[in-house]
């Protein structure tokens, strides 16, 4: 349901999602995970509400632009991992995070570490490698790596 091979196609599931929630309708399957990262980041709501602009809107890194379609779907993953505990450990990591900086602190350090480990796998053509995410998170909370 979350892939396409055109960014509108991925972004339109967000708009759906968002626009069945507003409506009162069923949400199905990773909806629920979808509406949860968009009522946790009211700053892309108005977003959402224009599907033109949301479909087209190109997000520019160089311009200081974060693209909110990416953050949330990080938000979605972080959530889908947690409920597998894949990698596994992270349940723990994350319960860690949460006690030492709070959950929406922990969050977004999964998140930004979860967007660097996108970044890096892009960067060096690989698929993403997990025990970059579990480190990255790690060095963010001043813990050793394990042996």
């Amino acid at each position: 349901m979350l892939y396409g091979s055109k960014r509108e196609t991925y972004r339109q599931v967000f708009l759906d999602s968002w626009q069945a929630f507003r409506e009162g309708r069923p949400l199905e399957g990773v909806q629920t995970r979808i509406v949860a990262a968009i009522l946790d980041h009211p700053e892309y709501q108005p977003l959402l509400e224009d599907a033109e602009r949301g479909l087209y809107q190109d997000f520019s890194p160089e311009q200081g632009q974060s693209n909110p379609f990416l953050h949330m779907s990080l938000h979605v993953g972080l959530a889908e991992m947690l409920a597998m505990n894949q990698p596994q450990g992270i349940v723990h990591l994350y319960a860690t995070a949460c006690e030492k900086r709070g959950e929406h602190d922990a969050e977004h350090l999964f998140v930004d570490c979860m967007g660097e480990m996108m970044w890096q796998a892009q960067r060096a053509g690989r698929p993403p490698d997990m025990g970059t995410l579990l480190a990255c998170v790690r060095r963010g909370l001043a813990l050793p790596d394990p042996a």
